[in-house]
C-alpha cells in the first residue's frame, strides 16, 4: 500500500509520518509539501502513485484538490488535523500520526 503525506514544507511532519509508517509491513510512504520550496514538492506522479493521501491541515487538502482534482477522482484524501507546532520525529507527533493512520491502512 502506497502513502503519500503531505504539509507545508516537508521538513517535519510528513517526513515523520513516511519514518513511521515505512516501518510497516506492506506500506510504502513518502512525505511532500505543498510550498514551492518544499524538499521534495507534491507533484501529479506522487498523486497517482498513492492509494490513500493525508495531508497535516484543511489547506493542504484545499491546495492539493485545486491543483489535481482530475487525478484525484477514486483516491482516498484524509486530513488529520495536525498542526505545525512539532519538530520532526517528536513524541507527541508520532502517537498522534499513530492513533489517526492506521484506520486506513488495509492489512
Amino acid at each position: 500500500m502506497n502513502l503519500l503525506f503531505v504539509c507545508s514544507e516537508n521538513r517535519l511532519r510528513s517526513p515523520t509520518a513516511e519514518a513511521v509508517f515505512s516501518r510497516y509491513p506492506g506500506v510504502n510512504a513518502i512525505g511532500a509539501g505543498t510550498n514551492s520550496d518544499a524538499q521534495t514538492t507534491v507533484s501529479g506522479d506522487l498523486i497517482e502513485w498513492a492509494d490513500v493521501i493525508f495531508v497535516m491541515e484543511k489547506s493542504h487538502r484545499n491546495k492539493i484538490t485545486k491543483k489535481y482534482a482530475e487525478l484525484l477522482k477514486g483516491k482516498r484524501l484524509v486530513c488529520l488535523d495536525i498542526p505545525d507546532v512539532y519538530e520532526y520525529m517528536q513524541p507527541q507527533l508520532v502517537k498522534r500520526l499513530e492513533a489517526r493512520v492506521p484506520q486506513y491502512i488495509r492489512p
